[in-house]
């Protein structure tokens, strides 16, 4: 099928809008999307940035059957917009509501899942290499921002994808980080020169006429040469010509037509293409565009002032962070290590007061746990803070760079258990099973702020070998206490049932404990502490008593707690009912973390209503 074919089938959305329309659109969508993110929260600056890029994609490529791929996917506001959504952006992030990122379940527009890094070369060249050999025709373009390109992953996929001389697109969406540094008004100069329409026009007209003859061939070889030995010295596009790319740009991101014109250029180009477009996060909104790390992730918000509808208030990761100032200050060997979340990890004031211990990654989590390692072996103490979801990357280096040698290397597992409105891809789900497998490894969950402070000094003074220290999104609950630095400890004394927990869900055990003593049924809580190794011994000692175990837990159920402590008793002899109420085997979708408890029956309520079943009474 030829391309012309090809264009004939295929209906871009947005192909028949013309530039002063393209523009209008561009500041309605700007304008509703300020007004929906508001409410709802989300990701705001990255969407801003993207508003002209998203509506240019959609004047030249049609989506239902061109595959988009989206990195991380932060930025996918506008094209969800644009692909029969808009009016589904009130309930965005909301339980029941359109997801944060994109979903291929939600529109046939949604080319692919996201919401991790460093994915979306690699993607869309596996998309490329289908669409060769299953015979079809459409085009595949991935769109990865600047700071995506930290991750080692991206540059995996860009030197298959260079290689590969497959028809693919990847945008690179530059809102803060230069390739190299720059050179001026030459470079500038040169750079839109070559996406002249006279330029483009000529450059095949050449190649045409010297590919003809033996002569041509060798003439532009020589030509060739001379050429890449000035552009590598005066453009900043050597590294992704090396890899076997053929760059265009860069480009103004807020340019409509010239990003049309370009995107319309780079459609009839069958090779790999990197389109380097440059664009302001936060464009079009003052307060994001003056401070955009605050505006890229918001919660509710006055758009007339830019502050939050709330306060923020103290969490688990402030704690982290301060007391990580503490330990730092007791024991200069102690070092402090994010993937590109210094804020997010609390490790701000960390960094800010010891500069020279404080290291940054990028989103390079397998690097992060690698270079721990070797820093643990030489004598430092490394704690990498880190969300849940995230360290799923680094499992083979935690097993390989980290177990293998016993190597005190502290994690702080943020985000661990439901995080909410983010979904499936931030879900803290599985951590509690994969840690469980890595020999030596020791696992700490704290229920509150002042737990979570002496543990992590423990973590980093006393125990040896990996240590991690689970914590949840978000303040802590009612209980608010130190058991002290016992595996487990006997929380509530009862006779009738047996409720273990850890973690945030001890909040939820005490208050299915109160509701159930209204019933005259006495609950025995027993909290654990240290959740691997797991120690049963207490559990054991009251399931011999109760005959009856409920355990809760924001976990996936394979390899959870309730199961190893369900393994326990069975060794032990002990005949129990024993209930496990948790995530299940599969995913969990995004909502507020209060609703997902409640639907998957892990608040108070929920915990009680089982006890009750267990115990047959109503």
């Amino acid at each position: 099928m030829s391309n012309m074919q090809k264009k004939e089938e295929y209906s871009p959305l947005l192909a028949n809008l013309t530039d002063g329309e393209g523009e209008e659109l561009c500041k309605l969508l700007r304008q509703e999307l300020i007004e929906n993110v508001s409410k709802t929260g989300g990701h705001l600056g990255s969407n801003l940035g993207a508003v002209e890029l998203t509506v240019a994609l959609h004047k030249v490529f049609d989506t239902s059957k061109d595959r988009l791929v989206f990195d991380v996917g932060h930025q996918c506001y506008v094209h969800k917009m644009l692909t029969g959504r808009r009016e589904d952006m009130e309930t965005l992030r909301q339980h029941g509501g359109i997801a944060g990122f994109p979903k291929p379940s939600e529109s046939i527009h949604d080319a692919f899942i996201a919401g991790h890094a460093s994915n979306s070369v690699a993607v869309a060249l596996g998309m490329a290499r289908a669409r060769t050999l299953m015979g079809e025709d459409y085009d595949v373009i991935a769109i990865i921002g600047d700071g995506a390109l930290s991750g080692g992953l991206s540059y995996e996929g860009m030197s298959n994808a260079g290689q590969s001389g497959e028809q693919i697109l990847v945008i690179l969406n530059d809102n803060g980080m230069s390739i190299t540094p720059s050179v001026g008004a030459v470079a500038e100069h040169l750079a839109k020169q070559r996406l002249k329409p006279q330029y483009l026009s000529f450059k095949k007209y050449y190649h045409r006429i010297m590919d003809s003859t033996e002569l041509g061939r060798r003439a532009d070889k020589v030509i060739h040469r001379a050429k890449q030995a000035i552009k590598h010295s005066l453009l900043p596009c050597s590294m992704f010509e090396d890899m076997g790319f053929n760059y265009l740009g860069p480009v103004d991101g807020h340019d409509l037509y010239r990003l049309t014109e370009i995107l319309t250029y780079a459609k009839k180009l069958n090779e790999p293409v990197l389109l380097h477009v440059k664009t302001v996060k936060g464009k079009g909104y003052m307060y994001a565009e003056e401070n955009p790390d605050a505006f890229h992730g918001v919660s509710p918000f006055d758009p007339t002032t830019g502050k939050p509808l709330k306060a923020s208030s103290r969490n688990f990761s402030d704690v982290f962070g301060d007391t990580m100032v503490k330990l730092g200050q007791e024991d200069k060997r102690v070092c402090a290590i994010t993937a590109a979340m210094v804020s997010g990890t609390g490790l701000q004031p960390f960094a800010t007061a010891y500069p020279d211990r404080f290291f940054d990654v990028g989103i390079a989590e397998g690097c992060a746990v690698s270079m721990a390692a070797g820093m643990a072996k030489q004598g430092v103490v490394p704690v990498f803070a880190v969300y849940s979801t995230f360290l799923q990357r680094s499992y083979d280096m935690l097993l390989h760079d980290t177990a293998i040698d016993h190597l005190h290397v502290v994690f702080g597992v943020d985000r661990a258990g439901l995080v909410g409105e983010d979904g499936e891809t931030h879900q803290g789900l599985f951590d509690v099973s994969y840690l469980d497998s890595v020999p030596g490894m020791t696992v700490l969950a704290p229920s509150s702020f002042l737990e979570l402070e002496h543990m992590l000094r423990r973590a980093v003074q006393e125990i040896s070998g990996p240590v991690a220290v689970r914590y949840p999104r978000g303040g802590e609950g009612t209980y608010t206490a130190d058991s002290g630095a016992a595996a487990a400890v006997v929380l509530r004394e009862g006779a009738d049932l047996t409720l273990a927990g850890y973690g945030m869900q001890i909040n939820d055990l005490i208050y299915a404990a109160e509701l159930l003593e209204r019933k005259n049924i006495h609950a025995e809580i027993i909290k654990l502490n240290t959740i691997t190794p797991l120690d049963a011994t207490l559990v054991i000692q009251s399931v011999r008593k109760t005959g009856a175990l409920i355990v809760p837990e924001e976990s996936a159920d394979s390899g959870c707690v309730g199961r190893r402590l369900e393994a326990a008793l069975a060794e032990a002899n002990v005949v129990a009912d024993v209930r496990c109420i948790n995530c299940g085997e599969g995913l969990v979708p995004h909502g507020a973390v209060k609703l997902l408890k409640r639907d998957l029956s892990l608040d108070g309520d929920g915990i009680a209503k089982k006890a009750l079943e267990v115990l047959k009474r109503g």
